[in-house]
C-alpha cells in the first residue's frame, strides 16, 4: 500500500473495459445470485462467506487470539481444551480457516463493487454483518488493549504513566501486558490516556469488561468514518462502493483495527471527519477534529499542514497571505485544543520521551528497517559487525526521505482544495512505510483519505496484496510471523492471487467449458413448437 498508487483512473470512477465488461482487465461481469446487475443489497455468497469466515476467527480467538493468562471463563471449564496443547492448534487452524474465507468474501464484494453491481450502502451492510463477531472476541492479533487498561490504571495509582510502564503495577493488568512493553512509558498523547484511565477507573481489574468497553468507545472512530468517507469521497472524486469495500470492509480494519482494538480506529475517524469538515469551509471544527487525532498520535499531525491549505484557498488576497493567515489561525486553534487534552495529564510535553518506544521492535518489513538488516547482511559477508548501527542509520535516512516527502506533497498541494487531503494521505501512508518500525494497522491513518481518490485497476491490486499481506505477519496471539518464510509464501502467493481474481473471474482458468447462459424463459417450448 505504497504512496504512489493513487493513479487516477478518471474523475469518480475506476478503468472501464468493453461493453459488458467491469473495470479494465476483469472480464464479463458476473449475473446469477452474487451478481445480478442489481445495487441492493449486499450480494448473497460474499455475505455470507465473510460472515462464516469472521465467525471462524472469533471463535478461534478464544483458543489462540490475546487471551487472558488466566482466563476466568474458560480456564476452569471443560471448554479450556481450547487453550492448550491441541486444542490450541484446532482454535489456531480455524482462525486461519475463517482468515481465508473472510478474503475470499472481500475479493467477491470487492469484484462486484469494482463492476458497479453493488452500491456503497451494500458494501457498508456487508462489512457490519462482518464486523459484529469481532466486538466479542478476543484481542486479535495483539495483546496491545491490556497495555491500554494497564496505561489507564497508573494515573489511578498515583504514577506518570509518561514515567513509567505497566510494570510498575501488581496484578492482573499488568500480568496481561506483553512483556516488551512492561517498562515502557505510554506512547500515546493526552487525549487517548485520558480515554484509557476513564474506561479502567470504570472496568478496574475485570479485563474482558475492560476490553468490551475499548472496543466500543473506539468504535466512534468507524462512525465517523462511515459518516465522512461518502461525501468525501465524492469531493475527491472516487467511488464511493469502491472506496468503503477498501477501508470499512477491508479485513484489517475488521480483524486487526476493530478486532484489536486499536487507538488508531479513533485517529483515523477524526481525520476522516476533520478533512471533510475543512472541504465543506468549517475550517475550525475540522483542524480541532484533527487536532483531537493528534492528542492520541502524533502521527496525525502530519494532516494539519494540508488542512491548513483547504483553509487558505478559502480566503481571500494573495496565496502567501492566505497561506500565512490559514496557518495563524490554525495554530491557535492547535493550542486551545492540544493544551485543553494536555494540561489534565501532565502538560503538553509528558508524552514525548515515550514516543520511542514503538522503535524498539525490529520488523524486517518496514522499509528503512529491512533496508538496514538487508545491508548488514550485505557487510556481513566480509566482516562481522553489529546490525543496530546499521538499522539506526537506515531509519534515520528514512526520516528524511519522509521529511522531504511531506515538503513535496505539501508544496504541490499548495492551492488546496480536495487534492490537499489527497495528498495529506499518501504523507500519512509514507509516515506508516518510513516510520521505523510498521504495524498491521498503522496505514489505515492514510488509507482512509487516500482510498476516496480515483484509483486504477493495478493500484486497486497493489492494495490488495498489501492489505492481505499485513493480515498474516503477526500471529493471532501477537507475537511476530515475520520469520515463518513457508507461512508469509503461501499467503503471498495466495493474496496475489485473490487480487488477479479482482480483474479475471477465473484467474487459473479452471472453468474448462463456458457456462451456458440462461435460455429466456419459453424459449424451449417455442421451439419444440416450431
Amino acid at each position: 500500500m505504497s504512496a504512489d498508487m493513487a493513479v487516477p483512473s478518471g474523475p469518480g470512477q475506476a478503468e472501464q473495459g468493453p461493453a459488458g465488461q467491469g473495470p479494465t482487465g476483469q472480464g464479463p461481469t458476473e449475473r446469477g445470485p452474487t451478481g445480478s446487475g442489481r445495487r441492493g443489497g449486499p450480494p448473497r455468497v460474499p455475505l455470507l462467506v465473510g460472515l462464516a469466515g469472521s465467525v471462524l476467527m472469533a471463535v478461534g480467538g478464544f483458543g489462540a487470539a490475546g487471551v487472558l493468562l488466566h482466563d476466568p471463563l474458560l480456564t476452569n471449564s471443560p471448554l479450556g481444551f481450547w487453550r492448550y496443547g491441541h486444542g490450541r492448534d484446532i482454535a489456531l487452524a480455524t482462525i486461519y480457516a475463517g482468515l481465508l474465507l473472510l478474503a475470499y468474501g472481500w475479493m467477491r464484494l470487492g469484484r462486484d463493487a469494482l463492476a458497479g453491481r453493488v452500491g456503497g450502502r451494500a458494501v457498508l451492510a456487508a462489512a457490519a454483518v462482518w464486523t459484529l463477531p469481532m466486538l466479542v472476541a478476543p484481542p486479535m492479533y495483539t495483546r496491545d488493549p491490556f497495555y491500554y487498561l494497564a496505561q489507564g490504571a497508573l494515573p489511578l495509582a498515583g504514577i506518570d504513566p509518561y514515567g513509567a510502564g505497566p510494570g510498575s503495577l501488581a496484578g492482573p493488568l499488568a500480568d496481561n501486558v506483553a512483556s516488551v512493553w512492561l517498562d515502557t512509558p505510554a506512547p500515546y498523547g493526552p487525549l487517548f490516556m485520558m480515554i484509557a484511565t476513564g474506561i479502567t477507573w470504570l472496568t478496574g481489574d475485570y479485563l474482558i469488561a475492560g476490553v468490551l468497553v475499548t472496543r466500543l468507545v473506539l468504535l466512534l472512530g468507524l462512525a465517523l468514518v462511515v459518516w465522512a468517507l461518502p461525501e468525501l469521497t465524492r469531493r475527491l472524486g472516487g467511488r464511493v462502493p469502491v472506496a468503503m469495500w477498501m477501508v470499512v470492509a477491508n479485513p484489517v480494519m475488521i480483524v486487526h483495527v476493530v478486532g484489536g482494538a486499536h487507538n488508531d480506529l479513533l485517529v483515523a475517524g477524526l481525520l476522516t471527519a476533520g478533512a471533510l469538515l475543512v472541504l465543506r469551509g468549517q475550517h475550525v471544527g475540522g483542524v480541532a477534529l484533527a487536532t483531537a487525532a493528534t492528542a492520541i498520535k502524533i502521527t496525525a499531525g502530519f494532516a494539519l499542514p494540508f488542512l491548513v491549505l483547504v483553509w487558505a484557498a478559502h480566503l481571500t488576497g494573495s496565496r502567501p497571505s492566505r497561506i500565512v493567515r490559514a496557518g495563524a489561525a490554525g495554530l491557535g486553534v492547535f493550542a486551545v485544543v492540544f493544551g485543553a487534552c494536555s494540561f489534565p495529564v501532565g502538560g503538553p510535553l509528558g508524552w514525548l520521551p515515550g514516543l520511542g518506544a514503538p522503535a524498539t521492535t525490529i520488523h524486517w518489513y518496514s522499509p528503512p528497517t529491512g533496508a538496514g538488516q538487508l545491508v548488514h547482511a550485505l557487510v556481513g559477508l566480509v566482516a562481522d559487525v553489529p546490525v543496530e548501527p546499521f538499522i539506526a542509520a537506515t531509519r534515520l535516512l528514512g526520516g528524511a526521505v519522509l521529511l522531504v516527502v511531506t515538503g513535496w506533497m505539501w508544496w504541490a498541494a499548495r492551492d488546496g482544495g480536495p487534492d490537499a487531503i489527497r495528498r495529506a494521505g499518501i504523507v500519512l501512508l509514507a509516515a506508516a512505510f518510513l516510520g521505523p518500525t510498521l504495524q498491521s494497522w498503522y496505514p489505515s491513518w492514510g488509507i482512509v483519505l487516500v482510498a476516496a481518490a480515483a484509483w486504477s485497476a493495478r493500484g486497486i491490486a497493489v492494495f490488495t496484496v498489501g492489505s492481505l499481506f499485513l493480515m498474516v505477519v503477526t500471529y493471532p496471539d501477537g507475537t511476530t510471523a515475520q520469520h515463518n518464510v513457508v507461512l508469509l509464501a503461501v499467503a503471498t502467493a495466495l493474496w496475489v492471487l485473490a487480487a488477479v481474481s479482482l480483474r479475471r473471474v477465473d484467474p487459473l482458468g479452471l472453468r474448462t467449458r463456458p457456462v451456458p447462459s440462461p435460455e429466456p424463459r419459453g424459449a424451449r417450448a417455442g421451439q419444440r413448437s416450431g
